[in-house]
């Protein structure tokens, strides 16, 4: 990273974090942005970037000078129109976020999910059956993909045509937080029949009388949120709800086909998953990145951030900060992952955590039931995205118990 110093002594840098070359590989930068100090001002965007992870934790839960209400990307909202409504959660603050979270929190807690646990169960034992029998295939299309698409859309209560949308809409939302860049252009083609039907699922008629979406719209019956809200809570399920997922899970897959010893250890102790999860999280962070806005000069380490700017928290380099991980570069179900801001920390943490949780629970303990080994069976292949860490494809082959 090529860093130059302010008067104040505030490090720049005219990196681009949004190259196709720092999102291939992300970890040098955030080695180096980590290095030079705890804020960084990258001059190619003029915004005020954090890659440790104390000064990342301490902006996520400080909500009151760190604000989500001007946006969670790159553009601000003080000043720029966004190009859908925001969302309730993610770009949204006290007193406007507080109902609509509640509600989702209600929904979508652990004690509310237990009644999907042995049907995701029993769902996961069938595709992983149907998979592993192949021996070699693509984890990330076949497993990380999958079974999210096969379990999550049923929970919100969407109809089955059209579901093929989601992957997409999801894609181009998060790269949308970013700069307009190449990949945002790429959607770019698509957004307004992608985005009109996200819509369109999220009305009341539409979804299935059981569903989680059904529950939110109760929920405006009661009062809890208004009736102009409940469509947007909706959506928030469908925006944010699977691509995160299916991340999630290509990442704990590819630990685990990577480091054969920590699978012996799950097969060996299975009650570990959520732990493997988590750790996975922490370790390849599916999020890599989210802004907040300052709302008023804020200091951070001797260095000032004025009013108005955007802030980029680096929630994979605070993963990886040797400063908070004995370690950090391991994939260890030995470690205590809690902590970890992959889901981002405080008043907007991720509400679907929960949900992910026990999708990767479900799914791998049906796989550690049914897989001796799992490796690497071919080039691995990212996908970029200006927020995410994914994968585009994930040959893999396996060994049945």
């Amino acid at each position: 990273m090529a860093v130059s110093t302010l008067a104040q002594d505030l490090p720049t840098s005219d990196v681009d974090p949004f190259s196709h070359e720092v999102l291939e590989n992300p970890i040098a930068f955030q080695v180096a942005l980590r290095d030079v100090g705890p804020v960084v001002h990258l001059t190619r965007y003029d915004v005020y970037a954090m890659g440790r992870y104390e000064d990342v934790h301490a902006a996520l839960i400080n909500w009151q000078a760190f604000q989500s209400g001007a946006g969670v990307g790159l553009s601000n909202f003080r000043y720029e129109e966004p190009w859908r409504p925001p969302s309730l959660l993610l770009e949204a603050d006290p007193p406007r976020h507080d109902a609509p979270r509640a509600v989702l929190s209600k929904i979508l807690g652990p004690r509310a999910l237990r009644k999907l646990r042995t049907a995701w169960f029993s769902d996961a034992e069938e595709l992983v059956e149907d998979v592993v029998r192949e021996r070699q295939f693509d984890a990330a299309e076949r497993l990380a993909m999958a079974f999210p698409l096969r379990v999550f859309p049923d929970a919100v209560g969407i109809p089955r045509e059209g579901r093929e949308n989601l992957l997409p809409y999801g894609d181009h939302l998060f790269n949308a937080f970013g700069p307009p860049n190449d990949l945002v252009e790429k959607g770019n083609r698509r957004v307004a029949d992608l985005s009109a039907w996200v819509n369109a699922q999220c009305a009341r008629d539409v979804l299935a009388d059981h569903g989680f979406g059904a529950q939110i719209w109760a929920a405006a019956d009661r009062g809890d949120i208004t009736p102009e809200q409940a469509p947007l809570v909706v959506r928030s399920l469908l925006s944010a709800g699977v691509d995160t997922t299916v991340h999630g899970l290509a990442a704990v897959l590819y630990a685990f086909a990577t480091h054969p010893e920590q699978w012996q250890r799950l097969r060996e102790e299975p009650y570990l998953a959520r732990v493997a999860f988590d750790e996975a999280v922490r370790w390849e962070s599916p999020v890599q990145t989210f802004f907040r806005t300052a709302t008023t000069d804020i200091e951070v380490g001797g260095a000032a951030i004025p009013d108005g700017k955007k802030i980029l928290m680096f929630l994979g380099s605070a993963n990886r900060d040797p400063r908070k991980w004995t370690d950090p570069d391991a994939f260890d179900l030995a470690r205590d992952p809690s902590g970890h801001v992959g889901f981002g920390m405080g008043l907007h943490q991720c509400v679907g955590q929960h949900v992910a949780r026990l999708e990767a629970e479900a799914l791998l303990t049906a796989l550690a039931r049914r897989v001796k080994r799992i490796e690497i069976a071919g080039p691995a292949r990212r996908h970029h995205n200006n927020t995410l860490r994914a994968w585009e494809s994930l040959p893999v082959q396996v060994e049945l118990t």
